[in-house]
């Protein structure tokens, strides 16, 4: 399941883990225009995570999820 709301400044996307073996954290990922974050809550930190990517590496990471093994370099816009 996941969630998406559209505030002043960014876009909030809020996915949860409904599986049925050992659930993860919720994931919350805020879409800004110069740069995406990841965060999750960790437990055994007690801390959040957060991973930040620029546009470019976002849909550099999109594409990959779909190719097969190998190096690749996107084209420049």
């Amino acid at each position: 399941m996941f969630t998406i709301e559209h505030e002043f400044d960014a876009s909030v996307i809020t996915l949860v883990d409904e599986g049925a073996t050992a659930l993860r954290e919720d994931v919350i990922v805020q879409a800004f225009a110069s740069q995406i974050t990841f965060e999750q809550w960790d437990p055994r930190t007690d801390t959040v995570s957060k991973i930040t990517l620029s546009p470019e590496q976002l849909r550099d990471l999109t594409a990959a999820l779909n190719l097969p093994e190998g190096i690749y370099r996107s084209a420049p816009e």
